[in-house]
């Protein structure tokens, strides 16, 4: 079960609009194919209440309603309503799961409490609901209050309850205590399902999902990237890489899809991928050193079960001061050079003296770095130059941006308003190649400044921008001591960079929906 909508928005600033919701949901299920889906908490809000709606709606038309999952509390009819209201069918009914919460934050027996959430079952049933039970801070119970958490769970035998979902609210356990809880339960409750719910403050999470199965527990709880709150859940492309390499465990999860849901739970939610986290990261599929790249070509033995073609992507070569011969002829082959000794030895040394100065080294340079060391334009001249451009910025008015143009000859001019300077750049150079040309003009995916620190007003800033074009995914960077004019040199490169791919007729027009 994926609770990146309910718990993974208790991450701190992440708060996600309904419809935002709804693209997250059915990315889930229709295309990851997770299970099922927890999308929100009861009673938190009319945006919320809309949410749910809007996600329930879309379910129910696709045959997946009872795959949709709410958080209710015991309180009497009201989170039933809440939910019934919104048109959802199941119910996760959050009751105590440790004496002291019962005891301290109640303030009521152990009988108390099961009168109440019996109560709630029983009219969450006449509602037509399925209902599962969250067993509130359940590690600290089972481990402080045993015979509370039994006595709970006699009390809620013969209700109809689907199952029993147990958290590790605050973090604190470790795979061996996971795998020794889960089995208590499991020996005392056979005919019990329980999942089991990863908090990450020890870094445990994974671990302890997989020890949950390992003792016996059904299902786990998940969510895109860790988010949550505190250090977060446990991620779920790491859950199922685990269990399918380390346990030999099926699911359903259909792993190409892994990276594309991590990018857009990432894009709604503000919060950046780290690069080396796995599966997902930016880096986790980059051999660094030479030696491994030498290896990969020698019967692959750098290489593990993690195949970066199963989760959709590729493996790469870094570029860099650690960088050997067949790192950069890895590159080179995937961009048709080939070169002799002598030249791949000048090549290696020029970009590890560009490593040694912590400048970045793509493969989209490599074309430049030859021609740089060759003396001769290996690339080509420059299709696409930029003859002149002004941008203005001025308070209380939106950024313009005028440029004039030259491609394969022919010059252009455009101006366009933006929210930034280089936005408003971009847009005048979108209406040069949508509106005039009739070209596509590739999508910026991510953009990242790096600004040496020191404080130096006049130090160089480096724009690297990742762009989609067509089946491809590149980088390009600009160097200058102005941001907005480092990140203009990284888009006349990239334009420079598919100028040839413009003259391919498959390439010229525009779909008409589209445009």
């Amino acid at each position: 079960m994926d609770t990146t909508l309910r718990d993974g928005e208790q991450t701190r600033g992440v708060s996600f609009v309904p419809h935002e919701k709804l693209m997250i949901a059915r990315m889930l299920l229709s295309d990851l194919k997770v299970d099922r889906i927890e999308v929100a908490s009861a009673r938190v809000s009319e945006g919320e209440l809309e949410a749910v709606r809007l996600i329930c709606n879309w379910a129910a038309r696709h045959d997946l309603l009872e795959h949709i999952e709410v958080l209710g509390f015991v309180d009497g009819h009201t989170s039933v309503d809440w939910i019934t209201s919104a048109g959802g069918k199941v119910i996760n009914l959050l009751c105590k799961g440790s004496e002291k919460h019962c005891t301290y934050q109640l303030k009521k027996t152990v009988e108390e409490h099961l009168s109440d959430i019996q109560s709630v079952i029983a009219y969450a049933h006449e509602k037509g609901m399925q209902v599962n039970v969250y067993l509130e801070d359940w590690s600290n119970g089972i481990k402080e209050s045993p015979q509370y958490v039994y006595r709970l769970m006699d009390g809620l035998q013969g209700l109809g309850i689907v199952r029993f979902l147990l958290p590790d609210t605050l973090g604190v356990l470790n795979p061996m205590s996971t795998l020794h809880y889960i089995r208590e339960m499991v020996t005392h409750y056979p005919q019990a399902r329980f999942d089991f719910h990863a908090h990450n403050d020890y870094d445990l999470g994974v671990s302890n999902s997989l020890a949950a199965v390992q003792g016996g527990c059904g299902g786990l709880h998940v969510t895109v990237n860790g988010l949550g709150e505190r250090a977060g859940n446990a991620p779920l492309a790491s859950v199922q890489a685990g269990l399918r390499d380390q346990m030999e465990v099926e699911t359903g999860i259909v792993e190409s899809q892994l990276y594309s849901a991590s990018l857009l739970v990432s894009s709604y939610s503000g919060i950046a991928i780290a690069p080396n986290k796995p599966i997902v990261g930016e880096s986790v599929f980059t051999q660094v050193a030479g030696v491994h790249a030498d290896g990969d070509n020698k019967k692959n033995l750098y290489c593990n079960s993690l195949l970066p073609e199963r989760f959709g992507r590729r493996r790469e070569y870094a570029l860099g001061k650690n960088s050997g011969k067949a790192n950069i002829r890895k590159n080179l082959e995937d961009l048709g050079l080939d070169l002799d000794e002598a030249t791949m030895r000048k090549v290696t040394d020029r970009i590890i003296e560009l490593g040694d100065k912590k400048e970045t080294v793509s493969q989209e340079d490599l074309p430049y770095i030859v021609a740089d060391v060759l003396k001769h334009n290996v690339v080509g001249e420059e299709k696409v130059r930029l003859k002149s451009y002004i941008v203005n910025l001025a308070y209380g008015l939106k950024p313009m941006a005028t440029l004039k143009i030259e491609i394969n000859g022919q010059e252009y001019e455009e101006s366009s308003s933006g929210d930034g300077q280089y936005d408003a750049f971009v847009r005048a150079l979108r209406n040069v190649y949508k509106k005039t040309l009739r070209r596509k003009f590739p999508m910026l995916t991510n953009y990242v400044v790096s600004i040496p620190p020191g404080g130096r007003t006049d130090a160089l800033v480096q724009t690297i921008i990742s762009w989609s074009f067509g089946n491809r995914e590149f980088r390009t960077r600009g160097l200058d001591a102005d941001q907005t004019e480092a990140a203009i040199k990284a888009t006349v490169k990239m334009l420079n960079m598919i100028e040839d791919e413009f003259s391919n007729a498959d390439n010229m027009y525009e779909d008409e929906e589209k445009d």
